[in-house]
């Protein structure tokens, strides 16, 4: 899987931390940014790189690093053809995929760290989204809002 991966400030020591982690899972990682944790980027501009090889068509899924994963979910949720969730804890890192295909993962540095990230990502990147009637609908309605909420 191609995996696009980025971080503001906040997430930039996780996120190369995790880099070789999910090359060693099999993944092909594209860097979006940023160079370290003094180079100050703002999460909106770096949700617009992480999602934009998704929308293109060039990635399967994001992850975005922050400190607390919040707004990186904020932002990435903006984008139309998104579907962005903070993830903490494993149960979550796989159900946002089989029951709301979301595609980019937020993750916080400050939350999360390097302990429980590998599992975290691992989940998310394994499962899949159910096939189901009811996720079916569930997708259908959450399509619509992306193409104006009324």
């Amino acid at each position: 899987m191609i995996i696009s991966v980025g971080s503001d400030h906040a997430g930039y020591n996780l996120k190369k931390v995790m880099i070789p982690y999910i090359e060693s899972l099999g993944h092909t990682v594209i860097d979006n940014g940023n160079n370290g944790p003094d180079d100050l980027v703002y999460f909106p501009d770096m949700a617009k790189k992480v999602c934009a090889p998704i929308l293109e068509g060039k990635a399967e899924r994001g992850v975005m690093f922050c400190g607390t994963g919040v707004g990186a979910s904020v932002a990435c949720n903006k984008i139309p053809g998104i579907r962005a969730s903070i993830v903490h804890d494993y149960h979550c890192a796989h159900q946002c995929v089989e029951h709301d295909h979301v595609n980019v993962m937020c993750i916080g540095e400050k939350i999360v760290g390097e302990w429980l990230a590998p599992d975290l990502l691992k989940a998310f990147f394994e499962a899949k989204g159910n096939t189901d009637e009811r996720t079916k609908h569930v997708i259908r309605l959450l399509d619509e809002m992306d193409k104006g909420y009324k």
